[in-house]
């Protein structure tokens, strides 16, 4: 086994084996089977783009009375560690590719990054998350384009072809042995150095992982998400438009969205204008049946929202489901006066949002242009045209 990856792993596993046995703020005593409750009475788990996992899973820590800190933790201690370290969060992680070792590995432990890397300690990196359904993966060629421009925008080193990120991608996805799965890919700047300069790294590094698949939102809540109203600051421009890996901004709005106890928070841009939820887009249908989405200059353009709003024009404006599909300014105003709203994900397809800022909207039940907008994107799911088959 390298040397380098084992002390990777020992040093990426640092936060998480001495991590202090104390609750968060805003969490109450842990609830049976992992789950906690929030000061607001609300039972929370993980919704969001990933595995399912709790939010807030019990962790436990190597350091205690019994068992002290080993202050010369070897490449066969990590041996031992692997093979007795199996807590229940990592269940859903099935294969992951580094280019660090050029390799793949279905072994969790393994699966982690070096401390030296510019997108751990500086946040320079980039990502990207599409599923696998059925055997094959959706809307790919978006995904890859993103992920290209994205590297131009902060001119981060990107030698990769898509035709061999596609083999990779094929490989890790047939190493994981599951046929639905949610696919991670991480660009980051590359390990080298401590300090800002992104010249320390001398080159990229290049991972792809592949976890769990949860179900859709509305699989899980057909009654539809509550939504409420972010306090956290959007994104400026550049920022807001690269789908980068510095994500504190989001992660402060699911915070919010778990302490309020609703399902997703939505952000305003200093103007008013609504922007996007922690890792999801956000729409709004007007009395006059109008589709309307926040303007790409201060959102993260979603490929799920993009495809929905191409089937929208293409079908749903003809058959009069709707009169016009529009990229606009949208202030608080006018959206709490909308007939419905939508939220599109990777996840979630299309979800219907029931209730806003502690309102219903329109008459509190999933509306008709949800209805026929999930009907069109989940047959679009199937549509071989933007499928790539992993299993042949």
């Amino acid at each position: 086994m390298d040397r380098n990856v084992v002390a990777a792993a020992v040093w990426s596993h640092a936060a998480t084996v001495q991590a202090p046995k104390t609750h968060l703020p805003g969490w109450k005593k842990p609830l049976t089977g992992g789950q906690y409750k929030t000061t607001a009475g609300r039972t929370a788990r993980a919704e969001g783009e990933t595995s399912g996992q709790f939010l807030h899973p019990r962790r436990k820590v190597a350091r205690n009375n019994e068992a002290p800190m080993n202050p010369t933790f070897t490449i066969q201690d990590f041996t031992e560690f692997c093979r007795t370290h199996h807590p229940a969060y990592q269940k859903p992680y099935y294969a992951m590719y580094s280019s660090w070792w050029d390799g793949i590995t279905t072994e969790p432990n393994l699966m982690v990054i070096p401390i030296d890397d510019h997108m751990v300690h500086r946040g320079d990196g980039l990502f990207e998350t599409f599923k696998c359904l059925n055997g094959a993966v959706y809307n790919l060629e978006a995904h890859w384009a993103r992920l290209e421009n994205g590297a131009r925008k902060i001119a981060l080193d990107f030698p990769w072809s898509r035709e061999a990120l596609t083999a990779l991608l094929r490989a890790v996805l047939r190493a994981g042995g599951h046929k639905d799965a949610l696919v991670r890919i991480f660009l980051s700047r590359g390990p080298g150095g401590h300090s800002a300069n992104p010249y320390e790294s001398p080159r990229p590094l290049l991972m792809i992982l592949a976890i769990r698949l949860g179900p859709a939102f509305m699989d899980a809540h057909p009654g539809g998400a509550n939504v409420g109203v972010s306090r956290i600051p959007n994104k400026p421009g550049l920022f807001a438009q690269v789908k980068s890996v510095n994500y504190l901004p989001n992660v402060l709005m699911k915070k919010e969205a778990v302490d309020e106890g609703v399902d997703f928070m939505l952000g305003f841009d200093a103007d008013g204008h609504m922007t996007e939820l922690p890792t999801e887009n956000f729409g709004m249908v007007t009395r006059d049946r109008v589709l309307k989405v926040p303007k790409p200059d201060h959102i993260l353009m979603g490929t799920t929202m993009k495809r929905a709003l191409t089937l929208a024009r293409e079908q749903l404006v003809p058959a009069g489901i709707l009169s016009a599909v529009e990229e606009a300014d949208v202030p608080r105003a006018e959206l709490e006066q909308a007939a419905e709203m939508l939220v599109f994900g990777t996840s979630h397809n299309v979800t219907a949002v029931t209730r806003f800022a502690g309102r219903p909207v329109g008459d509190g039940r999933p509306g008709p242009v949800w209805r026929a907008l999930s009907e069109v994107f989940e047959a679009d799911l199937r549509n071989p045209a933007f499928l790539t088959p992993v299993w042949t």
